[in-house]
């Protein structure tokens, strides 16, 4: 939470310096309208990854199980967890430094450097610097996830709709299906069947293509007033 309140902090100064606007430049109001999009933006990402994960089941004659250890607390600690990484990485990405990218190199450059930056980001985050091959489709992967997280936050200048796309897919990945970092979730696997690793490139590279579509198709460009 330290970090999230400090990132925000720094957004605003950035702003002020730059473009002599406050936080609310990020598109918080109005209220109603930004919770719609975050949920629309939540459901859309985490209805693919059940897709995806149905798929994976498929293909590898698994068994969906209860974790029979889960309980509040622990799911609590999990979202906690995965909404804190969303939000900081978001703040970062498609926070501040975002909006005044766009307002100074025009919204496919500022899109674009976003996406690249977000890409190289999870070379580390991932652990993968220095292996060629891991790097080049993570890279690929995560940047198109970036690339459709910024022009979300382009056409409707707010943070909420990229928020509810980024935190619908890490929720549903890591906690309901024990993928992330944190261990085992709410659901796990009994698989008979090894895969190809290929079949991750479902997840990493359509996915994100397939939100571009929707994104690009339906989401329609307003401009809003914002306080400054």
């Amino acid at each position: 939470m330290i970090g999230i309140l400090v990132a925000l902090s720094i957004s605003w100064i950035l702003l002020h310096l730059f473009e002599k606007k406050s936080i609310l430049a990020l598109g918080f109001f109005p209220i109603s309208q930004r919770l719609k999009q975050f949920g629309i933006g939540f459901l859309l990402t985490a209805l693919l990854c059940i897709c995806v994960q149905f798929i994976e089941t498929i293909l590898k004659s698994s068994e969906w199980l209860i974790n029979e250890k889960i309980n509040g607390k622990m799911v609590w600690d999990m979202f906690y967890w995965d909404l804190m990484s969303v939000l900081t990485e978001d703040l970062i990405f498609r926070g501040a430094i975002l909006f005044i990218l766009i307002k100074k190199l025009g919204t496919t450059k500022g899109i674009l450097i976003s996406a690249i930056a977000f890409g190289i980001y999870h070379w580390f985050s991932f652990g993968i610097f220095g292996n060629i091959i891991p790097m080049f489709f993570v890279f690929i992967g995560t940047g198109l996830m970036g690339y459709v997280w910024a022009l979300a936050f382009s056409k409707t200048e707010s943070m909420a709709m990229p928020i509810g796309l980024h935190l619908g897919w890490n929720f549903t990945f890591n906690t309901i299906f024990s993928h992330g970092p944190l261990g085992n979730g709410i659901i796990l696997f009994e698989s008979e069947k090894v895969i190809s690793d290929w079949f991750s490139l479902i997840g990493l590279w359509l996915v994100p293509l397939l939100v571009l579509i929707l994104v690009k198709q339906f989401v329609s460009e307003k401009k809003i007033e914002f306080i400054k």
